[in-house]
């Protein structure tokens, strides 16, 4: 606290700033690093453990001070004027340490008994998110994580961002209104009314207690018919019943006592009310963060987790800010595309790959128990909140959002492992090892699984468990008489066998050849006739399931039909391609021109 002075007179002094920015950088680092994560278990230990996150919470209340975060954002606005290409070393390590700095004061614990502030009521981390807010600090966030050149500064960001929301409910913030609701009201009223009379009840429990009339020694004794003691005489009773079915031998026992190590794991409540203008500003970031940031951030910070570019354990950043702004885009004005770039089938399989890691190292880790526990708890949440972005998808009036919650559902539902999750967690539940809060979550999330795959198998989807080896069956001459119309069938029943099937090569479980070539520029046909004919090869290389083979000639029309996007763009999606093909399929395309490409003649 003595540096604040310093801090505030000389800061237009570099060397002097640079000097008292990285001491309190040095001051402000999280007590739980120091002992590796890991909290320590001997009485010394653990008390100067407590006496440094309590100098931690004596500095964040210092810090609520606008002025000081006011000259941190003069001094960020200068750095990031200058283009990122012209700026040294030096002056990039400066917003690394302020942002590192921002983080080290929001990640500082709580304390609520210390404090003794209600709901809706300023705490002092919610003083400090108003002043990072009045400084100006935060629109310098939204700058940053909105602009491709600084994506250095990305993974700092992002665990600023959800450190100033970690105390704050989705639904609370995408509800807040200028004006109080009159559910709003309404609920806070009944919980005045609650406490009220839990006081009330209190107090004449204690009158009661205190201002009795006998004393318990006249309570006198009673003899229980038919019900035998140990000298086969009626059992005597040396207190009041009112009810025999209050009679309980084990008043007087001693209780066993479960070891600390098999006690169940407590849940923490973490969310709390801010204070009304602190929650309308914070909805008006998120608001801002999801339109200009959200999706360029999340793809860059994905990148860097999948290349193994950022620190350990860093994808619970990831899992909270897609549970969290997936869920507040839900309940404000839900727009699948601004959360795109976390809903789709990879989001799915890496959101299951980090489920299974926790509980692999939970059971490994042991000493870490409880920080695996609570990234398993973010990893649900995620893996939950984008099965409710699918129902949300399902209810959309926009075709194409329904349709593309088709096909992400078809491959979830498809393959066998993202079937078996929830039941895999389910049977490793474990009461020491994970809260009833993940419980709750947990069931809450097999609710919503089994409804989406009742609603999906109810449409005559074929669910392949196992997928049958395909072997080369001999050819063998058709009857000329056949007619076409034979063998044809119903092509919506067919693309709802074909589908599923289809979207698992999409997503890149076969290789797929490139060496095809559809146009035969010495061919007597013209270009147009050549390129009905590649549709129709597609279709009948769907209907023969040589999947491999249409995709391979889709792409390959691609190239050398680009107009109108017959065939589709280079920039698609497996879900804009898996449209694509399907409407080649249900395309009605004149059977002659295929038929004489195949050499045969229809009969006259």
């Amino acid at each position: 606290m003595d540096l604040i002075p310093i801090f505030k007179g000389y800061w237009e002094r570099s060397d002097l700033f640079d000097v008292v920015l990285r001491l309190m950088l040095n001051l402000t680092n999280p007590a739980l690093l120091l002992y590796r994560e890991e909290l320590p278990a001997d009485k010394t230990s653990r008390n100067f453990y407590l006496q440094i996150i309590s100098h931690l919470q004596m500095y964040k209340e210092a810090l609520t001070n606008t002025a000081i975060w006011a000259i941190f954002s003069k001094k960020l606005g200068e750095i990031l004027q200058i283009e990122w290409q012209e700026r040294g070393e030096e002056t990039s390590l400066v917003v690394e340490r302020i942002l590192i700095l921002v983080r080290n004061v929001l990640q500082v614990p709580a304390d609520p008994d210390a404090e003794k502030r209600t709901d809706n009521d300023a705490s002092i981390h919610d003083q400090i998110l108003w002043a990072l807010h009045q400084s100006g600090m935060v629109d310098i966030f939204l700058y940053i994580s909105s602009m491709e050149n600084e994506h250095q500064y990305y993974m700092h960001i992002l665990e600023i961002v959800s450190l100033m929301l970690r105390e704050q409910s989705p639904v609370e913030l995408a509800s807040a209104a200028l004006q109080r609701s009159s559910l709003e009201k309404q609920r806070d009223e009944s919980e005045l009314l609650a406490i009220r009379l839990e006081e009330t009840q209190e107090r004449f429990t204690k009158v009661r207690k205190y201002a009795g009339a006998r004393h318990s020694r006249f309570g006198g004794t009673f003899v229980l018919k038919e019900v035998k003691s140990i000298s086969d005489q009626d059992l005597i009773y040396h207190k009041p019943l009112n009810n025999i079915e209050d009679l309980n031998f084990d008043v007087e026992k001693n209780k066993q006592k479960r070891p600390k190590n098999r006690l169940p794991m407590k849940s923490e409540r973490t969310e709390r009310r801010s204070a009304y203008s602190v929650r309308l500003f914070l909805k008006e970031f998120c608001v801002e963060f999801l339109t200009g940031a959200y999706n360029n951030l999340m793809h860059s910070v994905k990148d860097g987790l999948v290349r193994a570019k950022a620190q350990a354990n860093d994808e619970s950043y990831y899992l909270w800010a897609m549970k969290f702004f997936m869920e507040f885009n839900r309940n404000y004005n839900f727009q699948v595309q601004l959360v795109s770039e976390t809903m789709h089938t990879q989001t799915f399989h890496f959101v299951q790959t980090q489920l299974e890691n926790c509980y692999e190292m939970m059971v490994s880790d042991k000493k870490k128990l409880l920080l695996w526990s609570r990234r398993m708890h973010l990893a649900l949440k995620a893996y939950q909140e984008l099965l409710m972005t699918l129902t949300a998808m399902d209810k959309s009036t926009d075709a194409t959002v329904r349709n593309s919650s088709k096909v992400i559902k078809s491959n979830i539902f498809y393959v066998i492992e993202y079937r078996e999750l929830i039941l895999m967690l389910l049977l490793n539940f474990d009461e020491v090892k994970m809260s009833r809060a993940y419980l709750k979550d947990l069931i809450e999330t097999a609710h919503i699984f089994l409804k989406l795959l009742e609603q999906f198998c109810s449409r005559s989807h074929l669910v392949v468990q196992k997928p049958a080896v395909r072997r080369k069956k001999k050819k063998i001459n058709k009857d000329s008489n056949q007619t076409p119309q034979e063998t044809l069938r119903d092509p919506e029943a067919l693309w709802d066998e074909l589908g599923p099937q289809l979207s698992v090569v999409l997503q890149g479980h076969t290789e797929i050849s490139s060496d095809v070539i559809p146009f035969d520029a010495v061919s007597d046909k013209d270009i147009d006739e050549q390129k009905v004919d590649a549709m129709r090869n597609i279709q009948t290389y769907l209907q023969e399931h040589k999947f491999e083979e249409a995709i391979s000639l889709l792409r390959a029309s691609r190239e050398v039909w680009p107009e109108n996007d017959c065939f589709g763009n280079p920039y698609m999606s497996p879900e804009e391609e898996f449209m694509s093909i399907r409407d080649i399929f249900m395309a009605d395309i004149p059977r002659i021109l295929h038929e004489v490409a195949h050499g045969v003649v229809p009969q006259q």
